[in-house]
């Protein structure tokens, strides 16, 4: 199974934002159940048609296109709250936590970010001014230290 599959993050996420168990998704999708547990694990080998029947239900479809370095539903998923090296576009690295983000249209707007070194005093004081946000056009990759 592949560990680095934007499509089951996507997937599991928008299950999840929907409150739906994997059998109610595949119930709605008119799919079986192991068709769904085997796409959100990140299976290489599933028919196209189908994978589309699902997304279908949250407006989506799945199409060729480029394969972008960082997916905004695996960073939701598996790096929110984490310490992370970020990794931006005019070269710089910054380390810290990315505590949150913002959304339009289930397209990523910002993400929310704290450094190591002013971890500490946000948590106790929730002073915003210790926040930078990250554009999503700034973003190269995230990796857990």
């Amino acid at each position: 199974m592949n560990q680095d599959n934007h499509l089951s993050s996507f997937l599991k996420y928008i299950r999840k934002k929907n409150k739906l168990t994997q059998e109610e998704l595949a119930l709605k999708a008119g799919v079986g159940l192991r068709f769904i547990r085997d796409l959100e694990q990140g299976k290489e080998s599933l028919r196209l048609d189908k994978i589309n029947q699902v997304l279908s239900l949250f407006g989506y479809n799945l199409t060729p296109g480029d394969n972008r370095r960082t997916d905004q539903w695996d960073i939701i998923m598996n790096y929110m709250n984490r310490t992370v090296h970020v990794y931006l576009k005019d070269k710089s690295v910054l380390v810290g936590f990315l505590l949150d983000y913002k959304m339009v249209d289930n397209q990523l707007v910002y993400w929310k970010f704290v450094s190591n070194n002013d971890a500490i005093r946000y948590r106790a004081t929730k002073d915003e001014s210790l926040i930078r946000q990250i554009n999503r056009d700034e973003l190269m990759t995230v990796e857990i230290i």
